[in-house]
């Protein structure tokens, strides 16, 4: 950050909304204008966002708006237009990169053209795994355009599912139309932040039961975080340089999270790219926040890092 900000700016952290990932959003919202208060910043509003979010938004009048909203309409491109149309500034990334970024099928076909490995999938729908698997087991199935780990199953013959899948069984078919199917890729689970273009560094994330979904990310205890990750040197650089690649190619500003699996036993062959987040979580538990500690940035700095880019820097 060259020149500090002033500290009168009004700063709207925009929150909550209605999808799936709601609770977790809230945690972040509170937790960005409460760091941003902290930082000095005298003019911070809350503002859980309703039906009425841009009427509000026209009574509030901020200079900028820290978008800490998870999930659609908040990270899909939606809110984004929005504000645009609005000629509001704001945090992250602008509506087209938002838009392919959500898209997991979309998110590939930009990312791999540029040498960038990731697992190989389909989109398929819902009812058909009642007749019988898209690929052999074990695999993956996840909705196109969800984040958090929300609506996640992984298939095996071990599993409780069925085979085929039982039409009774719970999972993401019961909720979703279309489901991305994907091999499972065994091996360690990892993830990388960018912060205006940089790479932060690496996390493992060892959840002590399962695998990591959407309650071991957010709940207390249940995922260890190892940061940074005891993983060989030229992995590391790897995910480094895929995740400020992924960050680049998709047009990400402010902050973004890649994650990875990691199949240890095939080197860096074994090292695949599952999606780039462009809203990664600010929660107390969240992954940007405690690699920026790590590297020596504060939450609040990390917070007004974002702030100024949205300030300066105009989305994609």
């Amino acid at each position: 950050m060259t020149e500090p900000l002033d500290r009168n700016i009004h700063i709207v952290a925009l929150m909550g909304g209605w999808s799936s990932e709601r609770p977790v959003s809230l945690m972040s919202g509170n937790g960005v204008a409460d760091a941003l208060e902290a930082q000095g910043f005298t003019r911070v509003s809350r503002l859980d966002m309703e039906r009425d979010v841009a009427s509000r938004l026209a009574e509030l009048k901020p200079d900028v708006v820290f978008n800490a909203l998870h999930g659609a309409p908040g990270e899909d491109g939606t809110v984004q237009g929005m504000l645009e149309l609005m000629g509001i500034p704001y945090t992250h990334s602008g509506v087209v990169t938002s838009a392919i970024a959500i898209d997991k099928e979309l998110t590939k076909a930009v990312l791999v053209p540029h040498g960038i490995r990731m697992p190989k999938g389909k989109v398929v729908r819902s009812d058909s795994l009642f007749e019988g698997d898209p690929m052999p087991r074990p695999y993956v199935l996840k909705p196109v355009n969800e984040g958090s780990s929300v609506g996640v199953a992984i298939v095996t013959d071990e599993g409780n599912f069925g085979n085929p899948i039982a039409a009774s069984a719970e999972g993401p078919w019961k909720h979703f139309r279309e489901l991305l199917a994907e091999p499972f890729i065994r091996g360690r689970e990892l993830t990388v932040a960018v912060l205006g273009g940089e790479p932060l560094c690496v996390t493992e994330l060892k959840p002590k039961a399962g695998f990591y979904d959407f309650d071991a990310k957010y709940t207390d205890g249940l995922t260890e975080h190892v940061c940074p990750a005891d993983v060989p040197p030229p992995i590391a650089q790897a995910m480094l340089h895929m995740a400020a690649a992924a960050h680049r190619h998709l047009g990400c500003r402010g902050a973004s999270r890649s994650d990875f699996r990691w199949d240890d036993s095939q080197g860096e062959e074994g090292l695949y790219l599952l999606e780039t987040n462009t809203q990664p979580g600010m929660t107390p538990l969240s992954l940007v926040p405690e690699q920026a500690r790590q590297v020596g940035i504060s939450y609040g700095e990390l917070c007004e890092r974002i702030v100024a880019e949205a300030l300066t820097d105009r989305p994609a």
